[in-house]
């Protein structure tokens, strides 16, 4: 039996895996989805504070309070961000770590360098401290409503908070894989997705795999994500 943390991406929430969790306990699984604080389900509690750390900890101590071991970890988008920066709490009961269409960050890193982006200074009296979300293309009415009405504001101080990682993270002894979302052309995706895709796809520390749609793979394909999930146990 494999123990499975997945971390949503901005603007979501733990519904987002609502189409992959069952497939995976079907299989005889246990799955975990921590909701990160100010988004999602746990959007009642936005505020210029929340920020990469809450995140880290919202994450880290789901895996430390369960006292969850050797498992497979994976960051969805931002979720990249959160998951690398909960290494420096939890490294040690991580066997595989996924990034799935996701930022893979160094140390210093933030969500806005990485996107050549200045920080918003969120945490300033006045500063707009709420990212609305990126449209996205659903594959019908139903789904798009479904999806819309749950897609909440994103804290702006997640996206300036800069990564602290003791070390690259071929060092660490746990495995890697990333998965690229490859229909989405390069000139609309975004472009670390693609660059980091480009780095790990013949790197022999790294697993790379390709799922064809866009970035909502979780949503769009959760079967063909469940399935590489499983190979992974």
């Amino acid at each position: 039996m494999a123990t499975y943390v997945l971390v949503h991406g901005a603007w979501g929430g733990a519904h987002g895996w609502r189409l992959v969790r069952p497939l995976l306990r079907a299989a005889g699984h246990d799955v975990f989805t921590p909701s990160l604080t100010g988004i999602g389900e746990r959007a009642h509690l936005a505020s210029p504070l929340v920020d990469l750390t809450t995140h880290t900890l919202d994450v880290a101590n789901t895996i430390l309070y369960e006292d969850l071991s050797d498992i497979v970890l994976l960051g969805f988008s931002y979720g990249g961000m959160v998951v690398t920066s909960a290494l420096q709490h939890v490294a040690e009961r991580v066997r595989h770590l996924v990034y799935l269409d996701a930022f893979v960050p160094g140390d210093g890193d933030s969500l806005s360098s990485l996107n050549g982006q200045p920080p918003r200074h969120a945490g300033l009296l006045g500063g707009e401290w709420l990212v609305p979300f990126i449209e996205r293309h659903y594959e019908d009415g139903d789904q798009a409503s479904w999806e819309l009405a749950r897609r909440t504001l994103h804290p702006a101080a997640c996206f300036d908070e800069p990564v602290r990682l003791a070390g690259a993270l071929e060092t660490y002894r746990f495995s890697r894989t990333y998965v690229k979302a490859t229909g989405e052309p390069r000139e609309v995706s975004n472009g670390h997705f693609w660059a980091m895709a480009d780095r790990y796809r013949d790197d022999p520390h790294w697993q790379y795999h390709e799922i064809a749609t866009d970035h909502l793979i979780p949503v769009k394909r959760p079967r063909e994500l469940a399935d590489l999930l499983l190979a992974m146990a």
